[in-house]
């Protein structure tokens, strides 16, 4: 099986090259505490979006725009305000970085929805003066964000694994072979499995464009691969004990999937080993998978 160590970063980080994919993962911030500084511009000319203010009312990050800031400022629970304001800042930083803008100068907008062609599919960002094309997905779960970017279609989701209770709740939704395989886990080993199906599940459908519009129980993402929906390549990540992640693009398997944490208070990941900490970074590191490991991520050593 062949591995690599991905190469330090540049002082911005730089398009993947086909067949790559990198994977940004940035803890939010603990409630009461104002979300990591990602030096971020902020934006020119005065905004009239809601600030929230007073107790758990931490600060909002400069450089939303004021749509973004209106959205986080709309979550009551301080925790998902955060969440919101982080996820969404770190992608602006880190596209801004790949495109060589300045984050609160990007523009997105919604690709056409596949079912109804409305504008509501895939979201994409507005690149000025041509070049290749640059693909992004966000998800956040409580705990954890991920940014995927890609110089094709892509997908990714993040879930905090579940409780026993949501998995039996919840397990109904999946495709029948799927079911079959969670009940034949055991016991201990169910939250997990749920989460690996789940997180492939919805990554899909986020590259696909349709999202939950699309029942889960239509498509197969279980363990056999035979099964899996044809010219569509889905790989799990780590993602550290509490959470599953995955990522889902059309055609060939990625050749390397790079993966990073976004360390607090610096504007892009240090390559340390998965596991590992950086000083003043959040844990976790770098890990490259071979186009010969199948689904496997292989972890970078020290």
């Amino acid at each position: 099986m062949d591995t690599a160590h991905a190469p330090a970063p540049d002082p911005v980080p730089t398009r993947p090259a086909p067949g790559h994919v990198d994977v940004w993962l940035v803890r939010p911030p603990l409630p009461g505490r104002p979300p990591a500084d990602h030096h971020t511009p902020r934006p020119s000319g005065p905004s009239h979006a809601p600030r929230p203010s007073g107790p758990g009312h931490a600060p909002l990050p400069p450089g939303l725009s004021s749509a973004e800031l209106r959205r986080a400022a709309s979550f009551a629970r301080p925790a998902d305000r955060a969440a919101y304001a982080t996820a969404h800042t770190a992608l602006r930083q880190l596209l801004g970085g790949y495109l060589d803008r300045p984050p609160a100068a990007l523009t997105f907008v919604r690709e056409p929805c596949p079912g109804c062609a409305g504008p509501h599919g895939r979201p994409a960002v507005v690149q000025a003066g041509g070049g290749p094309p640059l693909h992004f997905s966000l998800a956040h779960s409580r705990g954890l964000i991920a940014v995927a970017v890609a110089p094709r279609v892509i997908g990714v989701d993040v879930e905090r694994l579940p409780s026993p209770e949501t998995v039996e709740a919840c397990a109904r939704a999946l495709h029948p072979g799927e079911q079959a395989e969670l009940a034949a886990a055991p016991p201990g080993e169910r939250r997990a499995h749920f989460g690996r199906l789940w997180t492939r599940k919805e990554a899909y459908l986020k590259a696909l464009g349709t999202g939950l519009s699309r029942h889960p129980r239509t498509d197969y993402l279980g363990s056999d691969l035979r099964r899996r929906p044809a010219r569509w390549a889905v790989l799990d990540l780590p993602a550290g004990p509490e959470h599953a992640a995955a990522i889902a693009v059309p055609g060939d398997r990625p050749d390397h999937v790079t993966v990073r944490w976004l360390p607090a208070g610096l504007p892009y990941g240090e390559d340390v080993p998965y596991g590992g900490d950086a000083p003043g970074a959040n844990p976790g590191g770098t890990a490259t998978r071979s186009p010969r490991s199948g689904s496997t991520i292989t972890r970078s050593s020290r």
